[in-house]
């Protein structure tokens, strides 16, 4: 078997360098995946998360997805677009790699699905989802498999209407995705929006932006701060005593990657998502017991996305006979034969998910410790608000 296992060590550097080892000659009878992703900087334990996932589906199939020798090349592209392409056209032209995945953030997206496309090779993002690619610039070979970037806002801006928030405020980074949090909450909430404040990405410091929600005086605040970003604001604001005052929800801002970092503070936040480790269903209660054991730590939505990546490749390759055929592979990949951690899943017609999405809560659990519990179902079989523009049927 020729198969480059993921890592899991904590030397990242380690792990980056073992992968990018030159690849070796391609049988057809071998799948080569080139798996990008962020592992550096305030972002890196969301990537973290993309690795491991996609690990234990490839432990779980004996390194052979679909019964096939599967190699995967790993590369950090610490959030940098120009990095990216030049990494994605490496492992396109020279270790002619036929599936993309690993990408956590949109403007890397936007950046390496030109070659990826052009080149045929199938890109499955397990987080990015920008709004060009499910509706204009929709490909038959780029595959979503979490959201429509606006979707869980809309889904939080949804349960706020539904609430009868009167207003609120919103607050995200100024990149892709963080304009697509807004846009999609906004769609679905039909109340007062106070202030729309856009900060820098990775920004740590945000005395001067809650002085300002303080002033503002809504009835409710909206963040989409990932990874480092919602550790220091979730703190500081609860430091602040907003958080009582001017209750928080969020989403990506606050999940079981940060909640030990930032305890106590994060209690009674609310937060959307499609997935959470209490889901009830076998194949979730398997992947979270397998991921704990393995890795000793709670998987977040992006781990259970990126899982669910590798186990739908599997089962394609499995069904299409290999990837040689490429027709017939997408045909497979379209047709999702295998179990979700998420239950039942299915694609619309650009080849983004067709999902629920969820409320979860914050709170402290049997044991102490911080834990996020699924309140309820807020959108059913949600289809993303660009879909009838994407010419494929």
């Amino acid at each position: 078997m020729k198969c480059k296992q993921l890592l899991v060590a904590s030397a990242l550097a380690a792990a980056i360098g073992m992968l990018g080892a030159p690849a070796s000659a391609q049988s057809k009878d071998q799948v080569r995946i080139g798996l990008i992703t962020t592992l550096s900087g305030p972002t890196g334990a969301q990537g973290q998360n993309i690795r491991d996932g996609f690990d234990l589906a490839m432990d779980e199939a004996g390194g052979k997805l679909g019964g096939f020798d599967t190699e995967v090349i790993l590369k950090d592209v610490k959030l940098r677009p120009d990095l990216a392409v030049q990494d994605a056209n490496k492992l396109i032209e020279q270790d002619k790699i036929q599936i993309l995945t690993g990408v956590l953030y949109s403007q890397v997206a936007l950046a390496i699905v030109k070659p990826a496309v052009e080149n045929k090779v199938f890109f499955i993002s397990p987080n990015a989802g920008p709004a060009q690619m499910a509706g204009k610039g929709c490909s038959p070979y780029f595959f979503n498999m979490s959201w429509q970037n606006d979707q869980p806002h809309e889904a939080m801006g949804a349960y706020l209407q539904k609430k009868g928030v009167k207003s609120v405020y919103l607050i995200a980074p100024n990149f892709v995705a963080g304009h697509d949090a807004m846009r999609g909450f906004k769609s679905a909430y039909k109340g007062k929006v106070v202030a729309e404040t856009y900060v820098a990405m990775n920004q740590l410091d945000f005395a001067a932006e809650i002085s300002k929600i303080r002033a503002a005086k809504p009835d409710a605040l909206y963040a989409f701060l990932p990874a480092g970003m919602g550790i220091n604001f979730t703190k500081q604001y609860a430091q602040a005593g907003l958080t009582d005052k001017i209750p928080m929800y969020s989403n990506s801002t606050i999940d079981s990657i940060s909640l030990p970092a930032i305890g106590e503070a994060a209690d009674g936040t609310y937060q959307s998502n499609l997935w959470n480790s209490d889901f009830p269903n076998e194949a979730s209660k398997n992947f979270v017991k397998k991921f704990e054991a393995k890795y000793h730590y709670v998987p977040t939505n992006f781990a259970a996305q990126s899982y669910d990546v590798a186990r739908l490749i599997g089962a394609a390759l499995k069904q299409a006979g290999g990837i040689t055929n490429k027709d017939a592979f997408r045909a497979a990949l379209k047709k999702a034969d295998f179990k979700s951690v998420r239950g039942s899943f299915k694609f619309n017609t650009n080849q983004y998910p067709i999902s629920n999405f969820y409320i979860l809560k914050t709170i402290k659990g049997p044991d102490g410790k911080m834990e996020q519990v699924t309140q309820e179902k807020i959108l059913s079989d949600a289809k993303d608000t660009y879909y009838k523009q994407c010419p494929m049927k």
